[in-house]
């Protein structure tokens, strides 16, 4: 972990090389968070609001410059890392390996990962507000802090990715292995569909949409997303005519080398390639058993990847944006890509044990039957 620091810390260091010779975001909300409002609770909202409220005490209160302020959110998206970490480690019995390297070690120093959580942005504060969240969901009862900030935080940045993990983990913990009493089922039941009404309105708004007209709201923004396009260039992809699998392949594994525009785009593909081998390692009817005894924790982290998955492929259409955005999910695919292996080594493991333990009884049944065959034949000495 104090490697991943300074690598994430290095991160933060070319994250900022980048703004000196690039439009970024990070120096946007330096300068409202500065010169941008009055005092700090006008700055309290969701979305691009809530990095300025986040930003704006440090600088008007403690005089951070722009780079100390780039910095300390560099350290908030390690937090998430930290947090990842930890969820990987309690919920996996097994360091399993590829080509003799950790998986754990690979995935936590996957170079897109660090990049878009190591500046002044919705990136850092989103990824360590899950990770808290995450951590808190493996054991509610006695992580309540962690669960509270991290809702508190996704929610702030993101309603829609809160109210995704969330529904998640109501699925995972319905049909989850653990024995859990009926109506504690029927309680996460209906508190889960009161919040999905009461926030209906709120997230729709968020993201574009009319809650009044939802269908047509919707229709209108894909046929802007697709007109914009008709006028872009460079990392723009056009998937309005894509079918929903199609979709889905573009914002998990591209771009590809064959569509990368840049350096970033060529390091970026090299970690998709990997998501296609570790995609790969679960097209396999050993899963299928696999997610129906899976764990509530596994099948949360499949529904949220999913639905954020679905979602996303019909609001985005820019690959430097997909990029971007994929990197606050992506762990929980791995997450149950990884349990799942975790699974078949245990199973593996257990059928050497049968046979171990069948191949001892089976030694010990000789020899006894040996002792006996032999007494039968024992002849006094002196005879």
């Amino acid at each position: 972990m104090n490697k991943l620091f300074w690598y994430h810390m290095f991160f933060g260091g070319v994250y900022y090389t980048y703004t000196l010779f690039n439009r970024s975001d990070s120096k946007l909300y330096y300068y409202r968070a500065k010169n941008g409002w009055d005092n700090w609770f006008d700055a309290f909202n969701t979305g691009t609001d809530f990095m300025e409220w986040l930003a704006y005490p440090f600088v008007n209160y403690f005089f951070f410059n722009f780079e100390m302020t780039m910095f300390l959110f560099t350290w908030f998206g390690f937090i998430g890392f930290i947090y990842f970490y930890l969820f990987f480690k309690e919920n996996l019995r097994f360091s399993l390996k590829i080509k003799g390297y950790d998986i754990i070690t690979i995935i936590l120093f996957l170079p897109n990962m660090h990049f878009w959580t190591a500046s002044l942005g919705k990136g850092a504060v989103i990824f360590g507000g899950l990770g808290l969240l995450i951590y808190g969901l493996s054991q509610p009862g006695k992580r309540i802090p962690h669960l509270l900030i991290g809702a508190y935080v996704s929610y702030m940045v993101r309603p829609h990715i809160l109210v995704a993990v969330l529904i998640g983990m109501a699925v995972g913990f319905i049909l989850g292995k653990e024995k859990v009493p009926i109506y504690q089922k029927v309680l996460v039941s209906v508190i889960g569909l009161v919040f999905s009404i009461i926030m209906y309105d709120k997230i729709l708004l968020y993201l574009g949409y009319d809650p009044n007209n939802f269908l047509e709201s919707f229709e209108e923004e894909s046929a802007l997303n697709a007109h914009r396009l008709s006028y872009s260039a460079g990392s723009a992809v056009d998937m309005s005519n894509y079918n929903l699998p199609m979709k889905l392949f573009t914002f998990w594994f591209r771009p590809l080398f064959i569509d990368s525009p840049n350096i970033l785009g060529i390091i970026v593909s090299i970690e998709n390639v990997l998501y296609l081998y570790m995609f790969s390692r679960i097209i396999n009817k050993d899963f299928i058993k696999y997610i129906k005894v899976a764990p509530a924790m596994v099948k949360m982290a499949g529904v949220v990847f999913i639905s954020i998955s679905i979602s996303m492929t019909f609001i985005m259409s820019n690959l430097g944006i997909i990029i971007r955005q994929k990197s606050q999910i992506m762990y929980f695919m791995l997450f149950v890509i990884i349990a799942f292996l975790d699974w078949q080594k245990t199973n593996k493991l257990k059928k050497r044990a049968l046979i171990y333990n069948r191949i001892v009884e089976e030694e010990r049944r000789r020899r006894e039957e040996f002792e006996v065959q032999s007494t039968k034949y024992d002849v006094p000495r002196g005879e």
